[in-house]
């Protein structure tokens, strides 16, 4: 059964930048599409970055040329840069593997808090 940590929220200031980590393990990393996800407080869970096996990223229009995602296939890890953040960036940040070949599962990690405030 795989496994998704998440780690590297907290509080930071509007502008600031905060970098998130996702840690798999008991996976083959390199056949899943890696994506973030974002929950605010009252709202539903939403999309903001995807990075497929090719490497091929998406993100949503509100976090594009702010945010970069990333992977390291080696380190089983993939990457949230967050940059300029906003206070509507305020969310629990989710980590998921949705696999590229059949016969394999997704799965959610348990999320981080970001916080953007003064």
């Amino acid at each position: 059964q795989g496994q998704l940590v998440e780690s590297g929220g907290g509080l930071v200031q509007p502008g600031g930048s905060l970098t998130l980590s996702c840690v798999a393990s008991g996976i083959s990393f390199r056949i899943y599409h890696m994506a973030w996800y974002r929950q605010a407080p009252g709202k539903q869970r939403e999309s903001v970055a995807t990075i497929r096996t090719s490497g091929t990223v998406n993100y949503a229009d509100s976090v594009k040329g702010r945010f970069t995602i990333s992977r390291d296939d080696a380190a089983n890890t993939v990457y949230l840069r967050m940059n300029s953040v906003k206070p509507e960036d305020t969310a629990v940040y989710y980590c998921h593997a949705n696999p590229a070949v059949v016969g394999y599962a997704a799965f959610w990690g348990q999320g981080t808090q970001v916080t953007v405030s003064f």
